[in-house]
């Protein structure tokens, strides 16, 4: 898919053409889309489907006529019918009269912008424009590490309480998004930094106060990222001690029944020995069975009693 938008007095308009300050928004494009796009703009085909690669890495890469910024930007998905989140490049293309953006799916960072949700947002800005992007992306990538630890916390009070197999597995995948998130976002500062020292076009103070920002906002989601990371793996462990105990329970419970049950059989077994009648206790009383039956039952519940004290039960 691909459309053209350009902000004419801060409100954003889909064009039918090409346009000089035009933003290129390109979503999933098809091999013919990219082709029209590298042959209009003058650009490398291969690096316009860079972002179409999801093993590639954030950088920045200057060309002749064009630089290429590539960051990865959260993005949410379903693991194991469970919403989680993932990050995915985002391609930039910065021309001098336009830029172009190249992603696989629809995202939120995007269409912040093609909803005209962000103030002071215009397509011929365009370091300002890149600046308001990976802010954006920043923003929500905090915004997805608090429903991860939302997450986490749900998880944690069903612990000991209604703990199913599907926490464990939720959890694993909460942890494999923070690696995710961890490894993008480190990367994503370095391109910052870069950029930062980025002397291709010139820079405004408002633009780099707009990136000072998004390197603010980077950093604190480095450090959420770190922190649930450490609280997941507390979690982990407080699920992985409350099923132990469970078990423990459940095989004290076990052998505490095992035990209770033992004494009839033994007892049951000594009467079914082949053996003289007159030796037998109450072998020649005719309420002989119901007297044993009886002193096994009084045995069986005077040994639950002690159990319970020790508390077995």
């Amino acid at each position: 898919m691909l459309n053209i938008y350009r902000t004419d007095e801060r409100v954003i308009n889909k064009l039918a053409h090409f346009e000089d300050g035009a933003w290129i928004q390109m979503v999933d494009p098809t091999s013919k889309e990219l082709s029209m796009v590298a042959q209009q703009f003058d650009i490398e085909i291969d690096d316009l489907a860079t972002a179409m690669d999801d093993e590639e890495s954030s950088r920045i890469s200057l060309e002749d006529g064009y630089t290429l910024i590539l960051v990865d930007i959260p993005s949410p998905e379903v693991r194991h019918e469970k919403k989680m989140y993932t990050t995915i490049p985002l391609g930039i293309i910065l021309k001098q009269n336009a830029i172009i953006t190249v992603c696989r799916e629809n995202t939120p960072v995007v269409d912040f912008f093609t909803l005209n949700k962000m103030k002071d947002f215009s397509t011929k800005k365009k370091m300002r424009f890149i600046y308001q992007i990976l802010l954006r992306s920043a923003t929500m990538y905090q915004a997805y590490l608090r429903g991860i630890d939302k997450k986490r916390v749900e998880i944690e009070e069903r612990a000991g309480k209604n703990t199913k197999d599907g926490d464990i597995i939720e959890l694993h995948e909460l942890e494999s998004t923070l690696v995710y998130f961890a490894t993008s976002l480190r990367s994503n500062s370095i391109v910052l930094e870069r950029l930062r020292r980025y002397k291709r076009i010139e820079q405004y103070p408002e633009d780099m106060e707009l990136l000072e920002d998004a390197m603010v906002e980077f950093q604190q989601a480095i450090e959420m990222t770190a922190i649930y990371r450490d609280i997941i793996d507390g979690t982990r462990e407080l699920l992985s001690s409350v099923m132990d105990n469970k078990l423990n329970n459940v095989m004290k419970y076990l052998t505490s029944i095992t035990l209770v049950t033992t004494i009839p059989t033994i007892i049951s077994g000594i009467y079914g020995m082949n053996l003289d009648e007159r030796g037998v206790p109450f072998s020649s009383n005719p309420y002989g069975f119901g007297i044993v039956c009886g002193i096994i039952l009084v045995i069986c519940i005077v040994t639950l009693w002690i159990l319970r004290r020790k508390k077995m039960l």
